[in-house]
């Protein structure tokens, strides 16, 4: 490849390294990456397709499903394909509006995504502890009105970001070093003050995570404590189940986030090498997950999929659901 010029003559854009120190490795980790989005691709617009195919998925639940891989195709095309062109053809300048384009949308739909899970616990607490008032309470179109209320709320909290980066002063050093534009990897290369951009970013993650997951964990406390007074060990079983993918996507969801909001803004002796894996791993593999979790999960969706994958294999045939 070619040699790249570091230093930036053009001050209306920014360069990101990608990983700096492994720039000899770049090509060798570009392969999973782009292995783990093509399948996440895959994964997701087959849920999509498949609920926007099937009457029978038209329900509350599905439709939270296809919120969560919205999202998921959202915060990985703004991330891979970007480090992709950095790792294979050294492209590694952005524009200023086009690095907080980024850093936005990947932060709003970030926040947008944990307002989903949020609402999925809120589903699996009223079907399980007030089944009769399901369908009643928890319409498609309050499902809608509820992914509505997340945007805003996104849009609301992310909006500043961008703000308080663009009253920054940047001086010489224009080089981002990460693979993408996340807000304290562009408030650090300012030379100017950034104490205003750490104690939003934190309060923000602090505030939105930690008010979502008191959510999430007073539902499932309400959950736990309805299943307990159930006395079938089928029903235990039942009732577990129906929670299970949901647990998974979230522990895939909040800890890493946790782990990258921490170690950016207080400095941890941290390799950043790992941190910036970590980082990128953090927007491929869940969303590449998510859709297999609840497929492998969901009753329906499996059959869906068997379905359509004997008439892709089988055509001129009938499908036989031996359920």
């Amino acid at each position: 490849m070619a040699d790249f010029n570091l230093t930036p003559t053009d001050l209306s854009t920014f360069i990101l390294m990608g990983i700096p120190g492994m720039e000899a490795a770049h090509v060798w980790i570009s392969i999973p990456f782009s292995v783990f989005y093509i399948i996440c691709l895959l994964g997701n617009f087959t849920l999509l397709f498949l609920v926007a195919k099937e009457q029978s998925l038209h329900k509350p639940m599905y439709l939270l499903l296809c919120m969560l891989a919205l999202t998921d195709i959202t915060t990985s095309t703004f991330i891979i394909p970007k480090a992709l062109l950095i790792f294979w053809f050294n492209l590694k300048d952005i524009t200023v509006g086009g690095c907080l384009t980024q850093m936005f949308f990947l932060h709003a739909v970030s926040i947008m995504h944990s307002a989903v899970l949020v609402t999925m616990a809120i589903d699996r607490y009223i079907a399980i502890c007030n089944p009769l008032r399901y369908t009643t309470f928890l319409t498609n179109a309050r499902i809608a009105k509820l992914g509505l209320i997340g945007l805003i709320r996104a849009v609301l909290f992310i909006l500043p970001l961008p703000l308080l980066l663009s009253r920054l002063p940047f001086c010489a050093n224009r080089i981002i070093p990460h693979t993408y534009c996340d807000h304290m990897a562009v408030a650090k290369i300012s030379c100017g003050d950034i104490t205003i951009n750490r104690m939003y970013g934190l309060v923000l993650a602090f505030v939105v995570i930690g008010f979502d997951l008191t959510i999430i964990a007073l539902s499932y406390s309400l959950i736990i404590r309805a299943v307990l007074r159930i006395n079938s060990k089928e029903a235990h079983q039942k009732a577990l189940n129906t929670c299970t993918a949901h647990i998974c996507v979230m522990m895939l969801a909040y800890p890493v986030g946790f782990f990258s909001t921490l170690v950016h803004r207080f400095d941890y002796d941290f390799a950043p090498q790992v941190h910036i894996i970590l980082a990128n791993v953090y927007f491929v593999i869940p969303p590449m997950l998510n859709p297999i979790i609840y497929g492998v999960k969901t009753k329906e969706l499996r059959e869906k999929v068997a379905k359509y994958t004997y008439r892709i294999c089988s055509p001129g045939t009938t499908y036989f659901n031996p359920a």
